[in-house]
């Protein structure tokens, strides 16, 4: 394990404490707490008892050894037993952070951020909780290294960036809490 002071993103965890955040804690928008528990609710209370039904029928069969619906039914509801007890893991430490209830110009967790690298293009980003980021939809979790470097600086800030491909340099234009 790197140390603080050997670590690349030195500094970093400055601004998390700046923005009065907490490395572990499991932050999330009322958005991606719906949709945690609209999964669980799906996976408890529609899927698993139909799979219990399923495997309770092929149980009865007879030998369970060579019955297909028996040990995939088995191994799905393992799976769902898993992502179940996970989900619930996430939902209790939940740390609910409400975009519609902040304001201000300082990059913090929730805020969508518009960015101007120096080409002029424009890129649009949410910070979100690690459970509810969609790069395609331009959430990205606040743990990643874009929003690190976000994180805690303000509009008209300049922003370096460090990517796969290199490092970029970005100009914040906007922050918005919607």
């Amino acid at each position: 394990m790197e140390s603080k002071s050997n670590s690349r993103w030195t500094g970093l965890e400055d601004g998390l404490e700046s923005c009065g955040m907490d490395n572990n804690k499991n932050y999330i928008t009322p958005e991606g707490l719906a949709k945690l528990k609209a999964e669980y609710h799906a996976l408890m209370h529609v899927e698993r008892p139909k799979l219990v039904e399923v495997v309770a029928w092929a149980a009865s069969n007879g030998d369970r050894s060579e019955n297909a619906d028996y040990q995939y039914g088995k191994r799905r509801l393992r799976e769902i037993d898993r992502r179940v007890h996970y989900l619930t893991k996430r939902i209790e430490d939940a740390e609910l952070v409400d975009p519609k209830q902040m304001k201000g110009t300082t990059v913090l967790f929730s805020a969508t951020v518009t960015l101007v690298n120096e080409d002029g293009d424009e890129v649009v980003y949410q910070i979100v909780g690690e459970d509810e980021f969609d790069p395609k939809a331009g959430k990205i979790s606040w743990k990643s290294p874009v929003a690190r470097a976000l994180l805690g600086k303000k509009l008209g800030d300049e922003v370096r960036i460090i990517k796969p491909a290199g490092e970029e340099f970005v100009t914040i234009e906007n922050v918005e809490f919607k």
